[in-house]
């Protein structure tokens, strides 16, 4: 099985896409992603209607903005998830779901933002934290399996360590 956090250079995309999908970082990954778009939907369906009702006008429009920048970031995560289960489940091929169409996409939109000045209520807050890190979990994820511009990363002092240890005692 292959290790996400490692450099990966030799192993082929394909391969590396049906590792993920069949790993526990998958399972771990998509169960947070579904979990947080039900809590999104709770909240702006619910206790989100009421604090948005409390808001100055600058505020509410602060809060409008916000919230359609949480579910869009949390639909492409999890439009995303989605079709790496495809993938696992057999229904689509890992070379169908390196079109840039399956993509994680909408950057622009989702990427990290200027912190917002408004006084937003804490629960959306922390919404729009946890979306964000997810996102760029996710987005990690998307650019080292389809091998788009690998990241550069510096070895972990203590993995190559290890590493080491592992050739010198045929581990």
């Amino acid at each position: 099985m292959t290790d996400f956090n490692a450099p990966s250079p030799a192993v082929e995309p394909v391969q590396l896409i049906a590792d993920f999908t069949r790993s526990e970082l998958f399972e771990r990954t998509f169960q947070e992603g579904m979990d947080l778009v039900e809590e999104t939907a709770a909240y702006l369906d619910g206790g989100g209607r009421q604090d948005s009702k409390l808001l100055s006008r600058s505020a509410a429009l602060a809060y409008a903005s916000e919230s359609m920048r949480l579910t869009t970031r949390l639909m492409q995560v999890a439009s995303w998830l989605l079709v790496q289960r495809a993938v696992r489940e057999g229904d689509m091929s890992p070379d169908s779901a390196r079109e840039d169409r399956y993509r994680l996409g909408a950057e622009e939109v989702c990427g990290p933002a200027e912190p917002v000045t408004e006084d937003l209520p804490a629960a959306l807050m922390i919404l729009l934290d946890r979306s964000e890190r997810l996102y760029e979990r996710v987005r990690h994820l998307d650019r080292r399996m389809y091998l788009d511009a690998p990241e550069p990363e510096a070895p972990h002092p203590v993995l190559s360590q290890i590493d080491r240890l592992r050739s010198a005692f045929g581990g």
